[in-house]
């Protein structure tokens, strides 16, 4: 019971939104959650404490965590994303390192040393071969092949339904594979995501206002397109007959399409948050949003 508990607290911690507090992100028990940044990204991820909840738990509660990112990795379905996640510091040590590098390589070729220019593009080269490594997805399964074959199966969880990985129908090219297993993650992330940003909708907009309905409409429109687009990337990919550059064109627009509506529901999900969270309430960004998103969903039904 007390193993049940910790699970059933553990998975509301990471499900709650977290709270914001002078520029500062906590979550639901006050723990500071640090900021996870990127060149184009800023987010904060609420990290699972460690042996409380099962790989596949995880994945479920939890799909943006580096501990997620450091599971797919392990089994083989990771993306380079994951890749930059578990090592989100990565670009400001390069860009350092590289800014550092540069001012010293300059009056070297200046002094026109020959073995000091040598020195430097060595110097240059060595991230590069680093980036190789870390980038290469191989190199996460080579040490985990055993793990992954003999891992055991989950206990069954009272609180929560355990959580099955993505199964890929055996259908299709191989070539093509790797699009089935994207699509899969992407539809754990929607699914993830549409029931955080439904209990905010509800918790700002109380039923029967026009705005939530007008919001939860939306939602439900935006659902039925990500499936719709998710089911039909699928079936070419089980049902082309050959790899050809329009097949991969057309897969990777779907996927584009799919990312996106991810996207427009987290922004949703950042701006409610702070919305509730601030004095003013004020729903004009929020509405902003929401006509975004019903704009992204007509452009699809035009393309389409």
């Amino acid at each position: 019971m007390a193993i049940e508990n910790r699970k059933q607290n553990e998975i509301r911690r990471l499900t709650t939104p977290p709270k914001f507090n002078d520029s500062k992100a906590y979550d639901s028990r006050g723990n500071r959650i640090n900021c996870i940044e990127t060149l184009s990204d800023l987010k904060f991820i609420v990290e699972p404490n460690v042996n409380i909840l099962t790989e596949d738990e995880i994945l479920e509660h939890a799909p943006e965590s580096i501990e997620a990112s450091k599971i797919r990795l392990a089994y083989g379905y990771g993306n380079n994303g994951d890749v930059m996640r578990v090592n989100n510091s990565l670009p400001w040590i390069l860009g350092l390192y590289y800014v550092t590098a540069a001012c010293i390589a300059i009056p070297v070729f200046y002094s026109g040393n020959s073995f000091g220019m040598f020195f430097m593009l060595i110097m240059f080269i060595l991230p590069l071969v680093y980036l190789y490594y870390i980038f290469n997805l191989k190199n996460y399964t080579s040490t985990s092949s055993v793990k992954a074959a003999n891992k055991p199966k989950p206990l069954a969880n009272k609180v929560t339904e355990t959580v099955q990985k993505p199964k890929i129908e055996d259908q299709g090219l191989d070539s093509l594979r790797k699009y089935q297993k994207e699509i899969e993650e992407l539809k754990v992330v929607y699914d993830a995501k549409e029931d955080v940003v439904k209990g905010l909708i509800e918790k700002r907009f109380q039923p029967p206002q026009i705005t939530y309905d007008r919001f939860m409409s939306t939602i439900n429109k935006c659902h039925e397109l990500f499936y719709m687009e998710a089911d039909s990337a699928l079936n070419i990919t089980r049902l082309a007959a050959e790899d050809t550059p329009r097949v991969d064109e057309e897969i990777e627009h779907k996927i584009e399409t799919l990312k996106s509506l991810i996207d427009q529901i987290e922004d949703l999900t950042n701006e409610l948050v702070i919305n509730i969270s601030s004095d003013s309430k004020s729903n004009g960004d929020v509405k902003d949003l929401i006509d975004d998103m019903e704009n992204l969903i007509e452009s699809v039904k035009e393309y389409e």
